[in-house]
């Protein structure tokens, strides 16, 4: 099955995506890691492509979407939500990958009536760390330098609010942690889990990158969740 590449508008952003799966099936949105972007999920994409109409994005400042030199985790989420209603994407399954999983649970948090079951992929809980300014890497990077500083800054000084939010999540909820090469303090993960007031947590020893170490068993994890999990019925 075909991985092909389209293009949106939300709230004045350009927001690239990739789309796999039949056209009448359930949507499930992919959010990948801060740097990455939407080709990071094609290893495991035709695992989910026969049931689910698969849409991944490049999120604002990443990939092919634009780089509008605003930045902010919060304003990910309003360009998720946007996305949502640009493509009449009424409620939606959802996984997010680190950063990508931050943006998927503000969006489950604010809009609970948005997300019928939610993934995520080695997210600590919002708490504040050590700070340490990033070096930039030479040459032209995929991504807009500007987005990295003002994320990480976010990440590493979280608005006491997200903490609030987890709480508010009303899907059931997939936690899937790296283990013990994983960079993520593994007890943030157990954090972040028992903070979501319907999850589960799994861990497949693979470090951050669960899905891409081993997309089979991350696709495998998912989709027994997806299959065994009713989602909550509309309102």
């Amino acid at each position: 099955m075909d991985i092909t590449d389209h293009f949106t508008t939300a709230g004045g952003i350009r927001l690239a995506y990739r789309m796999c799966g039949p056209r009448d099936a359930p949507p499930l949105v992919l959010l990948h890691a801060l740097g990455e972007s939407a080709a990071d999920w094609d290893a495991v994409i035709p695992a989910f492509a026969d049931n689910w109409r698969v849409y991944a994005l490049d999120l604002r400042g990443h990939g092919g979407s634009d780089r509008p030199g605003d930045y902010g985790l919060e304003l990910m989420r309003s360009d998720v939500l946007g996305f949502l209603d640009a493509l009449a994407l009424d409620r939606v399954d959802l996984i997010g990958h680190s950063m990508g999983g931050l943006v998927a649970y503000l969006l489950a948090g604010d809009h609970p009536e948005r997300v019928s079951r939610l993934v995520l992929e080695d997210v600590p809980a919002p708490l504040p760390r050590e700070r340490v300014v990033p070096t930039r890497p030479d040459g032209d990077l995929p991504y807009d330098w500007d987005m990295v500083l003002a994320v990480r800054r976010q990440i590493d000084d979280p608005d006491p609010a997200w903490m609030d939010t987890l709480g508010r999540i009303t899907a059931p909820t997939l936690v899937i942690a790296g283990g013990p090469a994983s960079h993520i303090p593994q007890a943030r993960v157990a954090e972040l889990a028992q903070r979501i007031p319907n999850s589960q947590t799994m861990t497949i020893p693979a470090g951050h990158l669960v899905h891409a170490a081993e997309p089979h068993a991350f696709s495998e994890a998912v989709l027994t969740f997806l299959r065994q999990t009713k989602p909550l019925p509309s309102r």
